[in-house]
């Protein structure tokens, strides 16, 4: 599914013209990007949570040269599914 089904399915199910859809959309996904950016987790109850998980500093290689490269540590954005939504993906995919 695209943003772009998104806000078509949001519009539909909310009766929002579409550009109104979209703005609700980008509004929710840059409060994400903002909100993690500045290092803080986001929790949605029964969907899951958006965290900033931290990697440690490590040494890379690079076979075509054989040399090595340090990786300085940094922080990745990670999503973790609500058990709830877990469940409900698991028991419709088995479904069909």
């Amino acid at each position: 599914m695209t943003k772009a089904e998104i806000v078509a399915d949001i519009s539909e199910e909310t009766g929002l013209e579409r550009s109104e859809a979209l703005r609700a959309v980008e509004a929710f996904m840059h409060s994400i990007k903002r909100s993690l950016s500045d290092g803080q987790n986001v929790y949605l109850r029964g969907f899951g949570s958006f965290v900033v998980k931290r990697r440690a500093q490590k040494t890379g290689r690079n076979i075509s040269k054989k040399t090595t490269v340090i990786i300085p540590a940094h922080n990745i954005p990670s999503f973790k599914p609500a058990k709830v939504f877990v469940e409900e993906v698991k028991n419709n995919v088995a479904a069909d």
